[in-house]
């Protein structure tokens, strides 16, 4: 079977990659032209622990191969950006463009597949557009909506050993999904209909906003009640039927941080709670911020000059390079616009160079700061020892003091 992955970004290179390592003849498709050429020379774009060797041998053993248009397969599938448009509304115009991209070369028998975070409805939109524009491929074609769920960072073993949902427009075209994805998939695939499907990604990332932001709520009573926050919920969990996550500095990514917002654009009446965890969690970033720039004052008021701060990490979780609606980075943002004169220095462990940020090595950061901010608990920052002698505002747990 020949396949066509439509993206090749966090999600879209590792399935590709996957599918290839497990026998399938695999065509990816980007229409960034360097990301096309680093994935051909075997050279990850992105971080993912062992993927990078995976990528050489299924390039090596030419079961895959990259290019910038698609090329005719027997399986498509859509793995796009679904950005904002507007007042945090779902733009599905990338899976669109996709789509229109395949469309020429769908044939017979073929199977089609979303994979995109989507809004309620999304794969019966697309297919309205295909049978539009190709009529004699209706009832002829497998169609079906097939969400991810995976942790960066992990992404080898969730990809194969994870559940999944697979969707169908019909219980045909559902059965198709699950004879591509049973080639490398070992977890149980779940059959249901495509609505179901794409309501249940948006479901899971959206229960997960409601529990960090609970978490995060906590964190700040415990800062005003002068109590320590981790310990609390350390505790807390020792009953045998309460799971408090960890509270951070936000949330971020392309999944917990949008997802939310496919629901309540749609069904705001109904979605009161799922806002408000948004809300939550947009302003733990904004509190954060607000909470850097008075230890900072705090410090220059006590020893009369200002200080040196270190922002620890850029990425929106630990030991990845994904900056993605990262609360770590909108906070290093508004530190420095509201502290335009300081001495800030900015690290991120995973990431080369910033087009907006100068980075600085972690080491050098912490031995040279006034005021340490952890952000992102990469693993570099657990290595670095409590200094009482510095001012550290940690946000992640790194210290949990």
């Amino acid at each position: 079977m020949k396949a066509c992955f439509m993206g090749l970004g966090y999600i879209g290179l590792p399935t590709a990659i996957i599918a290839a390592k497990h026998g399938v003849q695999v065509t990816g498709v980007d229409i960034n032209p360097k990301v096309v050429e680093l994935t051909n020379q075997g050279k990850l774009h992105i971080i993912e622990p062992g993927m990078e060797e995976m990528l050489q041998e299924v390039i090596a053993t030419v079961k895959f191969k990259a290019y910038t248009t698609p090329q005719e397969s027997d399986a498509y599938f859509m793995v796009v950006p679904t950005p904002f448009k507007g007042d945090h509304e779902p733009d599905v115009s990338y899976v669109e463009a996709a789509t229109r991209a395949v469309l020429p070369l769908l044939k017979e028998g073929d199977l089609y597949v979303i994979e995109s975070t989507s809004p309620i409805g999304t794969t019966e939109m697309m297919t309205d557009i295909i049978f539009n524009e190709r009529p004699e491929l209706k009832d002829k074609i497998y169609i079906a909506y097939c969400p991810e769920r995976v942790l960066p960072g992990n992404v080898i073993y969730e990809l194969v050993h994870n559940d999944r949902v697979i969707g169908g427009l019909n219980p045909e075209s559902t059965d198709k999904a699950i004879e591509f994805y049973s080639q490398f998939v070992q977890g149980q695939l779940h059959k249901t209909n495509s609505r179901t499907a794409e309501m249940c990604k948006l479901t899971e990332n959206s229960s997960r906003d409601v529990q960090i932001a609970f978490a995060n709520e906590l964190s700040l009573i415990c800062d005003k009640a002068g109590i320590n926050v981790w310990e609390l919920i350390n505790l807390a969990n020792k009953h045998p039927r309460v799971n408090i996550l960890q509270p951070g500095c936000g949330v971020g990514g392309h999944c917990i941080a949008v997802d939310p917002y496919f629901i309540t654009a749609d069904y705001p009446a109904e979605s009161k709670i799922i806002a408000s965890a948004r809300q939550i969690n947009n302003y733990k970033s904004f509190w954060c911020a607000e909470k850097v720039k008075s230890t900072m004052l705090e410090f220059e008021l006590k020893n009369g000059r200002k200080p040196v701060v270190a922002m620890m990490g850029l990425a929106f979780k630990p030991n990845i390079d994904d900056l993605r609606e990262s609360p770590s980075k909108t906070i290093v943002g508004k530190v420095m616009q509201m502290c335009n004169n300081a001495d800030i220095l900015i690290v991120e462990p995973n990431v080369e160079e910033h087009k907006t940020f100068k980075l600085t090595p972690y080491q050098e950061a912490f031995n040279k700061a006034d005021i340490v901010v952890m952000l992102t608990a990469h693993d570099q920052f657990k290595t670095l020892p409590y200094d009482k002698n510095k001012v550290i505002l940690d946000f992640c747990g790194i210290y949990k003091k």
